[in-house]
């Protein structure tokens, strides 16, 4: 096994491992047992912070905190286009991403979308229909400590100017072949090529519903 298949199976046992605590923590009556899983969480955040060489208490916060059963966190990305070319925003450190982010509670996939692209773009938008739900950790680098599940969602821009933010500062629009550096964490070049092929079906469904309507008379 390589240096980096056995670090991403380090992780694995301490994401399971942060589960089995968090649910015993969750449902255990017994004192004892309720210190016990708080040990075995302290363990998950010590080998998460080794193999991902992160402060262990940056890993606490990110790691430690839910409550509940655990349960995967939301992610939504917005894929937005324009003369065939898909929008990206830059962030502060350099790299591009689809406008883009966590669920926020009381928010739905739809509303959340549309939220941050008004947060991160500048442009109001409608959310027209979902391209693909993604294992985060299967399709993006480096692997989190917690699961993730990325939702990808078409739209069609209502209006709006991009200015600068506190998370972005500039935005664009790239044509496949023409792609910045990428925030890869969030979004790669499968991903946004993925959106690409959305874009361009739902474009000929949208063309041919158009032909057989403009051929189509109730008279014939």
């Amino acid at each position: 096994m390589d240096k980096q298949k056995q670090e991403h199976q380090w992780l694995e046992w301490a994401k399971e491992l942060q589960f089995i605590a968090q649910a015993g923590l969750t449902y255990t009556k017994d004192p004892f047992d309720k210190e016990r899983f708080e040990r075995v969480r302290e363990i998950a955040a010590e080998i998460m912070s080794l193999q991902g060489r992160l402060p262990l208490e940056q890993v606490k916060d990110l790691f430690c905190n839910e409550t509940g059963f655990q349960t995967p966190k939301l992610d939504t990305r917005a894929a937005i286009f324009k003369d065939n070319k898909i929008l990206l925003v830059k962030e502060k450190n350099g790299t591009w991403s689809m406008p883009g982010g966590w669920v926020d509670v009381m928010q739905t996939i739809r509303s959340n979308t549309v939220k941050e692209v008004r947060e991160e773009a500048g442009l109001d938008v409608e959310a027209i229909r979902i391209i693909a739900l993604q294992d985060r950790n299967k399709r993006n680098q480096p692997p989190y400590a917690y699961n993730v599940c990325k939702v990808f969602v078409l739209c069609k821009v209502l209006g709006g100017n991009f200015e600068p933010n506190m998370e972005t500062v500039e935005s664009g629009y790239f044509g496949i072949d023409e792609l910045p550096v990428l925030a890869e964490e969030k979004n790669n070049k499968e991903q946004i090529a993925m959106c690409f092929s959305a874009y361009r079906d739902r474009s000929e469904e949208r063309r041919v519903g158009k032909e057989c309507r403009s051929r189509w008379s109730p008279y014939h």
